[in-house]
């Protein structure tokens, strides 16, 4: 559906030479953005997606391993942010990352009450820095600290807007599947 460039983040080594890894291994070429949710993030790296049949339930798909949470102040859900998924609470309360999944947010603008209910209820404090970017760019800030934020798009926003707006069945799968294709580029 286009290109979409992503830059990673120094400040979380452990997620950032794991995706280089992996997309040099070619492991993420094939795979497909399985689970997309408009307003809210588009998701890939299943590995099982690869040889998936139409309609087939994923998500659950990984490489074995997880990876230690790297929660870093100042690098939160806006808009394009690249992000690792990872298994719930109950069954992970480390929140440690999957070895492979990852979502990139596309989310929506949030007012300043909206987010002060978030605090309230989560018991989170946003900077003005992120009450900023969630109300002019968007976002989904009810993740952060949640989820290890470790890229962003740089390139290909409206990309990521083409993915989140195709049709999806059972589970958030998009009825056509959304193949991807990864390469590094060194800038």
């Amino acid at each position: 559906m286009g290109d979409i460039v992503v830059k990673l983040y120094n400040e979380t080594p452990l997620h950032r030479d794991n995706f280089i890894k992996l997309v040099r291994e070619g492991v993420y070429d094939g795979l497909l953005f399985h689970r997309v949710i408009r307003n809210f993030m588009i998701q890939g790296g299943d590995p099982n997606s690869r040889t998936a049949k139409p309609g087939q339930a994923l998500g659950e798909g990984t490489l074995g391993y997880t990876i230690p949470a790297e929660f870093v102040p100042g690098l939160y859900h806006k808009k394009g942010a690249l992000a690792a998924a990872r298994q719930a609470d109950q069954v992970n309360p480390k929140k440690e990352s999957s070895s492979c999944q990852f979502y990139i947010v596309q989310g929506e603008k949030w007012s300043a009450d909206r987010l002060k209910m978030i605090e309230q209820r989560m018991g989170k404090s946003f900077t003005k820095e992120q009450v900023e970017a969630y109300a002019t760019v968007g976002g989904t800030p009810f993740l952060d600290g949640d989820y290890t934020v470790f890229g962003e798009v740089v390139e290909g926003l409206d990309v990521v807007d083409k993915i989140a707006a195709v049709q999806c069945g059972a589970m958030d799968r998009p009825v056509t599947d959304v193949t991807m294709k990864m390469s590094i580029i060194e800038r």
